[in-house]
């Protein structure tokens, strides 16, 4: 059984391309489109009813698009909305969580620091996981500010700069040894967060987690693609020169209203 229906990935913006590329990666043989909600990021400053709706509103689009399993590529949309996304619509879903649990299993200090939206670290789902850490203490901090400039195409910018070294040093300050990233847009601040942290402190995003887990969910429904290499199609609200400069140029982006 083969099923050559693409996959679909959305995200408040050009950020979910760090989980496009993973699923790229992994499975070349899949069609995939991308559709980057950017006219509405950051979603993580919304309120649970606008991320829903927004959720809703890009899974219809998809649907339409003929998707076999939509990835939300985002981590606040899958905190606020993933469980209601499942509820309404007959197609599988892949969510994207900060990765609390490896970076509680294997710190040391049992201190770990988590840089996210505000949106991700006050959702019901996100507070559900550090439950399970009792013994793990989690040094919360909200990336206000981050998304915003990666959407505008600012991150080599002494803006940014200044906002990651007032995000990371209190962090640092409480000896943390492993840092979450909780959002889909920080893995492209990943060189800058390592210049600021000290050499003891790994970084864990959940990009590669993510495509593992929709390459298992395909073989589940034995849809895979019998196609020698997929394309890929990405749409965008906004300007779309940040989101081709974020793919070095390599594919095609198309302008529409949604």
């Amino acid at each position: 059984m083969h099923n050559n229906n693409p996959i679909g990935l959305f995200d408040s913006g050009i950020g979910g391309t760090s989980i496009w590329k993973e699923i790229h990666q992994l499975l070349p043989a899949e069609d995939t489109i991308y559709l980057a909600d950017s006219k509405n990021a950051p979603y993580g400053e919304k309120s649970k009813e606008a991320i829903i709706a927004l959720s809703k509103k890009n899974t219809e689009i998809l649907l339409e698009q003929n998707c076999k399993i939509i990835v939300v590529a985002c981590n606040t949309a899958t905190t606020n909305a993933i469980r209601e996304l499942r509820a309404s619509y007959d197609v599988p879903f892949i969510g994207i969580e900060p990765a609390i649990k490896p970076a509680a299993w294997q710190s040391r200090t049992h201190i770990i620091g988590i840089l996210a939206t505000k949106g991700t670290l006050s959702s019901e789902l996100f507070n559900k996981a550090i439950e399970f850490h009792q013994d793990t203490k989690i040094v919360e901090q909200v990336g206000h500010g981050l998304v915003q400039l990666i959407e505008e195409g600012r991150i080599d910018s002494p803006e940014m700069d200044g906002l990651l070294k007032q995000y990371l040093q209190p962090m640092i300050d409480q000896n943390i040894d492993y840092l979450v990233l909780g959002c889909s847009h920080y893995p492209y601040l990943i060189p800058k967060i390592k210049k600021l942290l000290p050499n003891h402190i790994s970084i864990i995003d959940s990009g590669e987690a993510v495509a593992r887990q929709t390459k298992n969910v395909l073989a589940g429904m034995s849809a895979f693609s019998n196609h020698k290499l997929g394309t890929a199609t990405f749409f965008t609200n906004s300007d779309p020169k940040v989101l081709e400069d974020i793919l070095n140029h390599e594919f095609v982006v198309e302008q529409r209203d949604f």
